[in-house]
């Protein structure tokens, strides 16, 4: 199928680059060095894109004070046009982080990491409303310590089984992310 052009209908399928990581699911507590450790990231992304980084935002189980999480800093970035690579993907590997993901059917997602894999950033188009909801489910997370607990209480009931990959351990989650988010939604809409 080289060279051969897939209508703009037919589904792109997801890439992944390097191999299915597995191992286990290690959470620990809180680190209040992480919000730096962030802030430690928004300036090398800035450093490389300048103003092409729309947002720059803590997402994630690090971006939430008291709750246990993988010692990984996830990351939402919002650019022009994430499926244009062109327009960011090079100054971002000049800075140090590897190409992990493509996923052009869902939000033309890229994911990138540093390689001590102690970061993750995900590229979304501004605006994206996956953007939207990294951020009202940090926000629910931060503002409902219940919401926390049961979040934090499915996580380390989950990090206790062996996962083929780590993607399996955060597909099992999604249950609970998707009712806090839609919690988070009904009371954004009553406000």
């Amino acid at each position: 199928m080289s060279g051969v052009a897939l209508p703009e209908s037919t589904p792109r399928p997801l890439e992944i680059f390097g191999p299915p990581e597995s191992g286990a699911i290690v959470l620990v507590e809180y680190d209040p060095r992480w919000p730096e450790r962030f802030e430690n990231e928004r300036s090398r992304i800035i450093g490389a894109l300048d103003a092409r980084a729309l947002s720059i935002d803590h997402i994630g189980s690090t971006a939430v004070p008291g709750l246990a999480a993988k010692d990984i800093i996830d990351i939402c970035l919002g650019v022009a046009d994430s499926a244009d690579e062109s327009a960011y993907l090079t100054d971002l590997l000049d800075a140090g982080y590897e190409l992990r993901a493509r996923e052009p059917d869902w939000h033309e997602h890229r994911m990138l990491r540093t390689p001590e894999r102690d970061v993750n950033l995900h590229v979304f188009t501004i605006g994206s409303g996956e953007i939207t909801r990294c951020l009202l489910f940090r926000d629910r997370l931060r503002r409902e310590p219940s919401e926390r607990d049961l979040y934090e209480e499915t996580k380390r009931s989950l990090a206790t089984n062996e996962w083929p990959t780590r993607q399996d351990y955060a597909d099992a989650k999604s249950d609970v992310v998707e009712e806090i988010i839609a919690r988070a939604r009904a009371l954004d809409s009553i406000g």
